[in-house]
């Protein structure tokens, strides 16, 4: 018996769109990680991009338990003296809050990159994918 290994050409991309209303933000970023990354395939292989696209909609309306909402802060460094810029969680882009959080969840490989393109999130209702859901 031989171990089968998928190849490149038999990757098949489904869409998933999930609606951020009222989720915990880790728990969602969880679940869009394990699907960017394909790990929800029976035929997972780790070295290849096997992940889906995912929209999440409602971005905006997501959650944070405890104090987090008021604590939380988010930190960037430019390289030059000086450069450091803090953005509390509050004055956060919603998308760049779930897109920071997913991220940090993906395996930090060369298919990093790849994985965070097949990721779109939009703050409202509305998204420009809807011939791919019906």
């Amino acid at each position: 018996m031989k171990t089968y290994s998928p190849k490149v050409s038999e990757i098949h991309r489904d869409w998933h769109l999930v609606d951020a209303s009222g989720q915990i933000l880790g728990r969602l970023a969880t679940q869009i990680a394990i699907w960017l990354s394909g790990k929800h395939k029976p035929v997972f292989a780790s070295h290849l991009d096997m992940g889906d696209n995912v929209v999440i909609v409602n971005a905006a309306k997501i959650v944070v338990t405890g104090h987090k909402a008021h604590a939380k802060v988010y930190y960037r460094h430019s390289g030059y003296p000086g450069g450091l810029k803090v953005t509390a969680f509050a004055k956060a882009k919603p998308e760049d809050i779930i897109k920071h959080a997913v991220a940090g969840m993906l395996p930090k490989n060369k298919l990093h990159d790849p994985r965070l393109l097949r990721l779109h999130i939009y703050a409202g209702e509305t998204h420009p994918y809807g011939q791919h859901f019906e």
